[in-house]
């Protein structure tokens, strides 16, 4: 199941977080490279006493981070399911829109179906899991796009990590499409 919750941190919080983010980091990851910022930990915490609201049980963090799409960085369609991170399998993954939309047609984040497993990652060998990276991640002709929640400033979505889903489209716009994203579990 999909969840979206509109004016999910308030005003001030989203103001600080905006004026703090201002210095992106590459990071190579593999044969990619994603703009980052480390959050900080106390955020972190935020966010997941916030989550256990919504998912009426605790949640443990498994990654964190502030990223950073613009119209000349970050710019493949990657489509991917998050299933693996950092050597364990999330839960859940989310994405909290936190910049202004500066773009005129539909974009946000996209959820696909792929033409050979379907619409979410099936338990597959890690040689498996990087040929799907490698090979399929940027090639639209092995997807079908199921749908688009559409970006909106201070929206937060949440998904189960075997989705495939990319950022929509594949680039942003000039002043930067800057996100929280977070893979978590929900201890049970």
């Amino acid at each position: 199941m999909i969840y979206i919750v509109d004016n999910f941190l308030s005003n001030g919080l989203l103001d600080d977080l905006n004026h703090k983010l201002i210095d992106f980091k590459g990071i190579n990851v593999g044969d990619k490279v994603f703009y980052t910022i480390p959050p900080e930990a106390s955020f972190v915490k935020y966010m997941a006493l916030r989550l256990t609201e919504y998912e009426d049980a605790d949640v443990e963090n498994v990654l964190a981070f502030f990223r950073q799409s613009t119209d000349k960085l970050d710019t493949d369609w990657r489509i991917h399911s998050d299933s693996k991170i950092n050597g364990q399998q999330p839960d859940r993954a989310l994405v909290l829109y936190l910049s202004n939309d500066y773009q005129k047609c539909l974009h946000g984040t996209a959820f696909w179906k792929h033409k050979t497993y379907g619409d979410t990652l099936p338990n597959v060998s890690d040689n498996e899991f990087d040929k799907l990276l490698k090979e399929d991640s940027n090639d639209k002709s092995k997807w079908n796009l199921q749908s688009v929640i559409g970006y909106k400033k201070n929206r937060l979505i949440s998904y189960p990590c075997s989705y495939f889903h990319s950022k929509y489209p594949n680039k942003s716009w000039k002043q930067g499409r800057n996100i929280f994203v977070m893979f978590y579990k929900i201890k049970k």
